[in-house]
């Protein structure tokens, strides 16, 4: 039998809306309800997709029936975890968008170290639940990212060289499939589905919760914050790659490019200047973190310096301020295989580049405990040494082609250095299709087409519609 085809556009009738909201608790939002704008946004400010119907789920039973509805209507479906993603996959052009944001409880069992977080919750959920046991989960590094899509796409943070990403502490999770049935997935059980999740970058069906493993950090940090004027970039950048060689996986410096902007706490005398930051925490005791760190701070003259110690929560909110909801967001992302010097100097002169002074340009050192080889997970790309982060950010909707054109040309340039693959969620839009799930999978792209066709035949999620 050939499966019905799945109908991206069409708009449910006003009876089977009335049969729907029989078997939901939440809230049904359809075009030109009071609130369908503030429903249908998400944090990129340059994705604008209206749904046919957005499912604001209270709990799993709320998941289950929009997913029979949206498969009895062959509706496409989006799910929208924190809304964070860049690709804005979060949300449907039409179809229907099974929104989560509302199932956003933290668990934490402080006696088997495990935490688990609700399909709509957002690290800063996570990370205050944790901390007040001593715990914390291995994370992103800005506090309003959703923890569904961070997770399914692999998630790398402040702890990844120490404990990995966040695919890898992944131990379950509840599962709604395409044909609306709740599951378990683990190690234990439907390894299969498990094994995608860990970083296969969802679009399989709904996850409704995570269960992570939990280790003790905090409740203070040493955190290096330290600013270097563009100028020095390059011997810094080199001194860095040289103390990272024999750095401790405790170690989880990264640098990033950027403007000084106006106001506190930087001086005015450096406002508008070029910068490269090395950021990061040590994952141990303040004063070996001071001490371990100590000569990040002493690569030149710096222009600002604001390490020390910090409450872990406050250093999940370091960047913050600089990603908004509703700033417009493009970013691509490339593993590369080696810092070289010439890989530097193209660094360097491409961030001198970038049209808008909100953007940046971000070395991640990787290594550690993410380079181990596992094959319990879909994530892949382990043996890069570094990745680069091409961050595209700006205000006005005038300026999005001149942004978007300088992230692509930058990311097209730094190729020649590439290992050819690319970080899942740094996906720019996605534009790429199957090259780009290619470049982002590697060889576990067969794999994962198996595990979709298993448990998503009709293709209802779409290729890419993971929780974000």
């Amino acid at each position: 039998m050939v499966a019905p085809e799945i109908t991206r556009t069409a708009v449910p009738e006003e009876g089977a809306i009335r049969e729907l909201r029989a078997n939901f608790r939440g809230d049904l939002i359809r075009p030109g309800d009071e609130g369908y704008e503030a429903a249908r946004s998400v944090w990129n400010g340059v994705i604008d997709k209206r749904p046919a119907l957005i499912a604001r789920c209270t709990g799993v039973a709320d998941v289950i029936s929009a997913v029979r509805f949206a498969r009895g209507r062959h509706l496409a479906v989006a799910v929208r975890g924190g809304g964070h993603n860049v690709a804005g996959s979060a949300m449907s052009s039409g179809g229907i968008t099974i929104d989560l944001s509302r199932m956003n409880s933290i668990h934490v069992d402080r006696v088997s170290r495990t935490v688990r977080a609700g399909g709509g919750a957002r690290l800063a959920d996570l990370d205050w639940e944790s901390q007040a046991f001593g715990l914390a989960v291995p994370a992103g590094v800005v506090s309003d990212t959703g923890v569904a899509g961070l997770t399914l796409g692999g998630g790398m943070g402040w702890l990844r060289r120490k404990y990995g990403t966040s695919s890898d502490n992944l131990l379950s999770v509840d599962f709604v499939t395409a044909d609306g049935r709740l599951l378990t997935a683990s190690k234990e059980e439907n390894a299969d589905l498990f094994w995608a999740l860990r970083g296969g970058g969802g679009g399989f069906g709904v996850v409704t919760s995570f269960r992570f493993r939990a280790y003790p950090v905090g409740p203070q940090v040493f955190f290096c914050a330290v600013f270097y004027p563009h100028s020095r970039a390059r011997e810094v950048l080199r001194s860095f790659r040289e103390y990272a060689e024999g750095a401790p996986d405790e170690m989880n410096v990264l640098g990033a490019f950027g403007t000084v902007p106006a106001g506190d706490p930087f001086p005015r005398a450096i406002h508008g200047e070029k910068f490269l930051i090395l950021a990061g925490p040590y994952v141990g005791s303040p004063e070996e973190g001071r001490q371990a760190l100590q000569p990040l701070r002493e690569l030149a003259t710096p222009l600002a310096d604001f390490s020390g110690a910090m409450p872990y929560v406050e250093m999940q909110k370091f960047w913050d301020e600089d990603y908004p909801s509703g700033r417009r967001y493009y970013w691509k992302s490339l593993y590369l295989k080696h810092l070289s010097d010439k890989a530097i100097d193209a660094i360097v002169e491409h961030a001198g580049t970038c049209p808008s002074p909100l953007s940046t340009v971000d070395v991640w050192l990787l290594g550690g405990a993410i380079s181990r080889p596992r094959h319990d997970t879909a994530f892949t790309n382990r043996d890069a040494p570094y990745m680069l982060g091409l961050e595209s950010n700006w205000e006005d909707p005038k300026d999005d082609e001149t942004n978007i054109a300088w992230a692509r040309a930058v990311w097209n340039d730094m190729q020649r250095f590439s290992t050819g693959g690319l970080y899942v969620n740094f996906p720019g839009f996605e534009e790429g299709g199957e090259s780009h799930q290619r470049s982002a999978y590697g060889d576990n792209w067969e794999r994962l087409q198996m595990v979709r066709h298993r448990y998503d035949p009709t293709n209802l999620f779409g290729a890419r519609n993971g929780s974000a």
